[in-house]
């Protein structure tokens, strides 16, 4: 029995010994590990936050005090010292626990989030409402993985800095991009600095010198400016203090002692201190420590190589690789051609094309509303920017959507990448709003293969459409197995595709959901029921003419990877009403709710999504339409019965 299996909450860690702390370090590293090789997840961060996390629960009285971790990626350890190391191996399983935190799951969990650089801001939040309250509990915020790239993250530290509350933020730098040989020096400064005398000293100084007759003033000044010259070249860490923070460190983040220490003095301190930790990104697995980025989130892997596990037999190619390879190869000929991408270059595929054109592929970080202003600045440039984001992460710049893009109609490309469900990472990553928040837009085209080959056709029509901005959705993972054929081929803006014949009932679907119809349609024809399948490609805008061909059928079924609210359905029930052609629908689409993670195929099925729910759904307003043309019928005769000249 090992020191993890006694561990029940924070207190339990309280007792042990540095060296028993140490070897509780190392049995986490190890169930984090074996649990991931088997569930998948983002191990990278949490194994670098091992021994911070211990230092953290020894240091502060959680949930009392309030720790706020940024996103839940630095959040296995814990999960695993706060009561769920008995569920743990259900991580991001359907039932189990989520990959992130969760509030719902444990009191321990203060904050949730799923998108990065909301902490700071969340912990002012917290440190105001205790002061207005009249509380004394801590609030300590836990920032790293490439937060600060986020400029929310700075709109905190602004904030904070001018408030001045009791606030500990902990930056977790696992980034090479720092320089970590600050020298003892800087060590003693940090020291000098936490004191509780510092700052009131300092300001003492500066006030005696001022009062010396004469000289005073110009010393005073003079040596302000020597002192703001050298501090810039002696301490990395003055842009806090000049945001109103203390700055603490660098401190081995892998040292919980070192940590500890350096906490016990951020609280001595008060006001807004900022402990900067070193951390090593996947620490204590070799995979994941020779390559940070690529270990960052695994798939379920072999433990002993930290290879992915192979699925059996030849597999269709990834959305996110056709499109990368197709970018790359239209770029070919095409100089105009730039791609953004915001801290995402592996996930979204643009990795390729910055090898292919590193002048043209610009990364830059966790910054969305950047990218989307940036990417404004470059169409009105006179380049075509191409902007691939995950579904999840664009709508944090909707207002950059709406005002910077949309408004001026540039014709900029957004690549929305995991547009619907995403499986295990949940209700934080799920491509659900994406058609509603974008087809709101003026000016935006919106679009959506139904398979991996028609994906590279609608690339090459966004990058050549001069009309304005386009948006590109398409989902995680493999496409369906089509052939790749041929040069890409421009499609006609807002035109249908028909892929079916029918006389019974149409079926609109929307990107992959038109195979399920097809699927749908065949189990239809064996009740003796003809059903229309139609590939709308296009949420934005609508074929008019091949909506209003179904409609003529009198029943009609909308299917569509998104939020039901707002989305291609209710774009489709939108033109009918404005033609006065309404007929029983289905718009069949997500729930009204947060999706929590799970299997994707099992919750298509559970939404009505899969081919069968389709197939019920077509039976339903085909019965409502026959009922509906019945009564009327029924209704036209007792009308000819009782009308002029009846006895």
């Amino acid at each position: 029995m090992g020191w993890l299996d006694a561990i029940e909450g924070p207190e339990d860690i309280r007792g042990l010994s540095p060296r028993e702390l140490r070897e509780l370090a190392d049995e986490i590293r190890e169930t984090i590990i074996d649990t991931v090789a088997r569930t998948g997840g983002h191990l990278g961060a949490s194994l670098g936050v091992v021994e911070l996390t211990l230092a953290l629960h020894l240091e502060f009285q959680s949930p009392e005090d309030k720790i706020v971790w940024d996103v839940g990626h630095q959040g296995y350890p814990h999960k695993l010292l706060t009561g769920r190391r008995r569920v743990f191996h259900t991580l991001r399983q359907p039932g189990g626990i989520s990959g992130f935190l969760r509030r719902a799951e444990s009191p321990h969990d203060a904050w949730e989030a799923g998108h990065a650089s909301t902490a700071i801001s969340a912990a002012v939040g917290f440190a105001k409402a205790r002061d207005l309250r009249g509380e004394r509990h801590h609030v300590v915020a836990v920032v790293g993985d490439g937060a600060l790239t986020g400029g929310l993250a700075f709109e905190g530290l602004n904030n904070a800095g001018a408030l001045k509350s009791d606030l500990v933020v902990v930056l977790n730098d696992n980034s090479m991009s720092i320089a970590p040989n600050v020298g003892a020096i800087h060590a003693y400064l940090s020291r000098i600095r936490s004191l509780p005398s510092y700052r009131s000293l300092r300001d003492e100084v500066e006030r005696a010198l001022r009062h010396i007759p004469r000289v005073g003033p110009r010393v005073a000044e003079a040596v302000e400016r020597v002192k703001d010259s050298l501090k810039y070249l002696v301490l990395p860490g003055m842009l806090f203090e000049e945001l109103g923070f203390t700055y603490l460190g660098p401190v081995d983040g892998h040292n919980i002692q070192a940590v500890r220490e350096a906490l016990r003095q951020a609280k001595r301190v008060g006001g807004p201190v900022l402990v900067h930790v070193k951390t090593q990104k996947g620490r204590g697995f070799e995979p994941a420590e020779k390559a940070p980025d690529a270990g960052h989130s695994f798939k379920p892997f072999d433990r002993a190589t930290g290879r992915p596990l192979a699925k059996p037999g030849p597999r269709p190619p990834e959305y996110t690789k056709v499109f990368a390879e197709t970018l790359v190869a239209l770029g070919r000929d095409r100089p105009e051609v730039v791609a953004v991408t915001a801290a995402m270059p592996d996930g979204t595929g643009t990795q390729r094309f910055k090898e292919a054109y590193p002048d043209r592929f610009f990364d830059v970080g966790i910054a969305e509303q950047h990218a989307v202003v940036f990417a404004a600045g470059l169409a009105l440039g006179g380049l075509r920017p191409v902007v691939a984001i995950y579904s999840t992460f664009l709508q944090r710049a909707y207002d950059q959507l709406v005002h910077d893009v949309g408004r001026m109609n540039l014709p900029v490309v957004f690549a929305v990448d995991r547009a619907g469900l995403v499986g295990q990472d949940g209700d934080s990553h799920q491509g659900s709003f994406d058609i509603a928040y974008l087809r709101s837009i003026p000016n935006f085209v919106v679009m959506q293969p139904k398979d991996e080959d028609e994906l590279r056709h609608m690339l090459r029509t966004a990058i050549e459409y001069r009309g304005g901005p386009v948006a590109i959705r398409y989902p995680r993972g493999e496409g369906v197995g089509v052939p790749l054929s041929g040069e890409p081929e421009l499609l006609p803006i807002g035109r249908a595709e028909l892929l079916r014949a029918g006389e019974d009932v149409a079926i609109l679907a929307l990107g992959p959901a038109a195979y399920r119809a097809l699927a749908a349609a065949e189990a239809l024809a064996q009740d003796g029921v003809s059903a229309r399948v139609v590939n709308a490609r296009f949420a934005k805008p609508l074929d008019r003419e091949a909506v209003l061909a179904a409609a003529e059928l009198g029943a009609l079924v909308t299917v569509e990877d998104g939020t039901r609210l707002g989305g291609f359905g209710s774009a489709v029930l939108e033109l009918l009403a404005s033609e006065g052609r309404l007929v029983p629908t289905a718009v069949l689409g997500y729930p009204d709710r947060f999706i929590e993670h799970g299997e994707p195929a099992a919750q298509l099925a559970s939404f009505g999504l899969d081919a069968d729910g389709i197939a019920r759904a077509a039976r339903s307003v085909l019965a409502e339409a026959r009922s509906r043309r019945s009564a009327e019928v029924s209704a036209a005769a007792r009308d000819g019965q009782g009308g002029p000249g009846a006895a």
